[in-house]
This record gives structure tokens, C-alpha cells and sequence, in this order.
């Protein structure tokens, strides 16, 4: 009788320390969903109280995430963002699924219909990040691999990520990036791209004249969220010697109905993930 009311008593208190251990061992991730979804780098304090953590332990967690590479720091704001292996992973994850064949196809489609290399793209820290792309059947044209990173400040993704971006935050970002001179082109006057960020956040879109790689143009549209967040951009580029940038820009109705059917591929599977 004394050994069965002992036992008892061990699963009744395995089974309350079970939501426990699992919470533990959730931490890692409900960090990372919280820096992939935050608008700004998170301070330690923030985070600590967003998530409800104690200051000691979620440093712990931090400082053995960074070490793995699934989080980065931010000296210049002491904040937080997902780093190299969260980025790696999340593409893994993507490419492995249904959501990329989808992308795929609407990719393929718009490319049937420009002729042109087309590209889903995402932001990933300060840099961008191609998601899925569709190439062109032409023999001039400019190679990317999925997952390959790109600038922020010469790319029409990257401009289209900063113009969306507000005021305060952009001038963060902007004061950190290397504004490096790509070709003869690019904007690495704060001042002047400032400009030219606010030009593009009235009309919309991305563009690149030419500015990260000299004879290539392109020209970016937003793929939004529900809550109306810029998440990624459908991409379209081509070589100058067969398509000038007016040209490109005249697309853009055809470029945003593809970014609205990338929307509705992304709500389905985020209805189906939840």
C-alpha cells in the first residue's frame, strides 16, 4: 500500500513538472520567433520582460545561442537579431515544404509572362536574402543561388525593405550599413539615398539602376502580411542590353499580382501552421 501511494505521488509530480521542462525547452525557440518578428533589435531588458524571463537566465540562453549562431548581437543598440544558423535554418525549413513549390510556380509564371529572371526575396539582418528564384531562359544573365545575400543599400529588394521601413528605424539601419560602391551608381551618400528611400516609399516599390551591378536593372514589389508588415519582395532583373529599367518599371502591375498571390500562398500556410 506505502509503495503504491509512493508511486502515485511520483507521477502526480512528474506529470506538474511536465509543462515546466516543456516551457524550458521552448525558450530557445520563443526567443527566436520574438527577434524574427520584432520591428527593432531587442535589449536584454526587453526581452526579459516580453517573454517573461529572468534577466539572468535569458542572458545564459542568449550568450549560448550566439555562440551557435542563431543569434547576433547588435553592438551600436545592444540588441538582438536572428543570426546566420536561424536564417540557414528558417531557408532549409522553406525549401523543404510546399510553401517553396508554390513560390516556385508563381515565380515560373511571371517569368513565362516577362521573360526575365524573377526573385523572392526577404530581409535577413541588414542584409537581403533570396528565398526562391526562376531563372531566365536567356543566355545573358546574372546567377544567384537561393540563399545567396545581397546589400540593402544597391539592391531594389534591399531599397524596397529600407523605404518600408520608418523613419526612425531606417536612420538605424542606414548609420550601420557599409554603403560600398558597387559601380559608378550606387547611392552612398546617406543624404542622397535618404532621398531617393523616401521617392520609392511614395510610389511603392524598389529599384536598382544599375546600381549593384553595372549593365543589370531591376525592380522590387512588397509582399505584405496580414497585419500589412513589408515580409519579402517579388523581384524581377535583367541586363540593360536587352531591357532598360523603364521598360522594367512599366511591369510593375504584372510584378504585384504576382506578390499578391506570394501573400496568399503565405497566409494559407500560416493558417495551416497554426
Amino acid at each position: 500500500m506505502e509503495q503504491k501511494m509512493q508511486n502515485r505521488f511520483q507521477n502526480r509530480s512528474a506529470a506538474s513538472e511536465e509543462p515546466q521542462d516543456t516551457a524550458r525547452s521552448l525558450r530557445a525557440l520563443l526567443v527566436l520567433e520574438h527577434l524574427a518578428r520584432a520591428q527593432h533589435p531587442p535589449t536584454l531588458a526587453q526581452l526579459a520582460q516580453r517573454l517573461d524571463m529572468p534577466k539572468s537566465s535569458l542572458m545564459r540562453l542568449l550568450a549560448a545561442m550566439q555562440r551557435a549562431g542563431f543569434v547576433a548581437a547588435t553592438p551600436t543598440e545592444n540588441g538582438y537579431v536572428p543570426g546566420p544558423q536561424a536564417s540557414a535554418l528558417a531557408l532549409a525549413t522553406l525549401r523543404a515544404s510546399a510553401f517553396t513549390r508554390e513560390c516556385r510556380a508563381v515565380l515560373a509564371q511571371l517569368v513565362g509572362t516577362l521573360g526575365e529572371t524573377c526573385n523572392l526575396t526577404a530581409p535577413d539582418g541588414d542584409r537581403v536574402v533570396y528565398m526562391e528564384r526562376v531563372e531566365t531562359a536567356e543566355p545573358l544573365r546574372l546567377f544567384f543561388a537561393v540563399g545567396s545575400h545581397v546589400p540593402m543599400h544597391c539592391t531594389a529588394s534591399g531599397k524596397l525593405f529600407l523605404a518600408s521601413m520608418s523613419r526612425l528605424e531606417r536612420s538605424r539601419v542606414l548609420a550601420r550599413l557599409p554603403l560600398t560602391r558597387n559601380t559608378p551608381r550606387t547611392l552612398t551618400d546617406p543624404a542622397r539615398l535618404e532621398e531617393e528611400l523616401e521617392r520609392l516609399a511614395a510610389r511603392g516599390i524598389g529599384i536598382d539602376n544599375e546600381e549593384f551591378v553595372r549593365g543589370m536593372s531591376a525592380v522590387a514589389v512588397p509582399v505584405r502580411a496580414a497585419d500589412d508588415r513589408v515580409v519579402a519582395a517579388v523581384a524581377c532583373h535583367a541586363p540593360t542590353a536587352r531591357v532598360m529599367l523603364d521598360e522594367l518599371l512599366r511591369a510593375v502591375p504584372v510584378l504585384e499580382r504576382a506578390a499578391q498571390a506570394m501573400c496568399e500562398v503565405l497566409a494559407q500556410h500560416r493558417a495551416g501552421a497554426g
